[in-house]
């Protein structure tokens, strides 16, 4: 198997396209290479960056997706929202646990707090796990209200409440075939 295979998708990109327009719809940027990561992360302007690991699986939907969602309705937001899809954006999220998580065990989901390329809050998928979405909200805006100071909400209520959840995980998803 060549380094090109290692690089395809996992899934099926059109079946988990839902659980990234989840994330699109309340603000965040997908980063789908090295350089988007880079680009996103390694900014010297003392903003804080919001970074989503993405992925299929039960958790995901069912508790970090919902729970990041409605964190993003909170007063205080970070800056700027980035997520990369575990599975899926392979060359960008091995450069991102690479460069900006090598002290970090790799965990999908995950979410990270950057400034100034450092991390200054982590959630592992050991912290999602068994967790409802309103206690992964509750952490994550007790997150944002000590290290942020962006006005939220990210999306205005009104599109928010508009916000569909995709609710699969990865064991219905049919595997990439290309």
């Amino acid at each position: 198997m060549n380094n090109t295979n290692l690089m395809q998708p996992n899934y099926d990109p059109a079946a988990v396209q839902p659980m990234r327009d989840e994330l699109i719809a309340v603000g965040f940027q997908e980063l789908s290479t090295p350089g988007e990561v880079d680009q996103a992360i390694d900014v010297k302007d003392d903003k804080i960056v919001l970074l989503m690991i993405n992925s299929v699986c039960g958790c995901a939907a069912g508790s970090a997706r919902p729970g990041v969602c409605e964190a993003l309705q909170h007063s205080v937001i970070p800056d700027r929202l980035v997520t990369v899809f575990a599975g899926q954006d392979k060359a960008a999220l091995a450069h991102l646990r690479e460069k900006y998580l090598p002290m970090f065990p790799p965990s999908s989901p995950a979410m990270a707090l950057f400034k100034n390329g450092q991390v200054v809050g982590m959630m592992h998928r050991h912290m999602i796990e068994g967790h409802s979405p309103e206690e992964i909200a509750a952490a994550l805006k007790e997150a944002f209200d000590q290290h942020c100071s962006a006005a939220g909400p990210s999306v205005p209520p009104e599109h928010y409440a508009q916000v569909v959840h995709a609710r699969s995980c990865g064991s219905k998803i049919p595997r990439f075939n290309g």
